[in-house]
């Protein structure tokens, strides 16, 4: 199976080839987050963005949810990728750089599929698979020390109909992380 895959420049031109530009809101965040300095590292690659608005379009992708904010571009660029009526939960701790995402979604006109949570992650999840919330993709993208149960606690958040391209051997769910 394959592990990791060269970024190349001729895949890069391929893939700038052959997807669609960015939303003019994804310019502003990747505009913005460029003055944050070492920090901006924290933000997902627009080939990052890409791949996950291929797997949410080619699996019917309805119901997301982000652990890990930011300043809003991965949740803007899944909810750009969601159908009519999708919806996207996104989980941060921190208020400050929430309040920052949330001025981007509205400007995108995307804040009614956005649902931003305002808490530590693990407490929201807990939370969210007691009252049997079920979600179709999860997406990871928090404090690298609590993946591991992050993704424990999202087992019981997973739609069981939800198929995996991660691994699609094994059948595991689709959680990336």
């Amino acid at each position: 199976m394959l592990k990791s895959i060269e970024v190349t420049q001729n895949l890069l031109d391929y893939i700038y080839n052959y997807t669609h530009p960015l939303h003019p809101v994804q310019k502003d965040i990747l505009k913005h987050n460029k003055t944050l300095g070492d920090i901006q590292r924290m933000q997902i690659s627009e080939v990052q963005g890409h791949f996950l608005q291929l797997i949410i379009k080619i699996n019917n992708v309805k119901n997301c949810l982000e652990i890990g904010t930011f300043t809003g571009f991965s949740t803007l660029t899944m909810a750009l990728a969601l159908p009519n009526g999708g919806k996207i939960t996104t989980l941060d701790h921190d208020e400050k750089i929430v309040h920052v995402a949330r001025s981007f979604f509205k400007k995108g006109k995307l804040d009614n599929k956005i649902e931003t949570v305002i808490s530590p992650a693990l407490e929201t999840l807990k939370k969210l698979s007691q009252e049997g919330k079920k979600f179709d993709l999860i997406f990871i993208d928090a404090d690298k020390d609590n993946y591991k149960n992050y993704y424990e606690l999202c087992l019981n958040l997973i739609n069981k109909k939800s198929s995996s391209l991660i691994d699609l051997v094994e059948k595991k769910p689709l959680i990336i992380v």
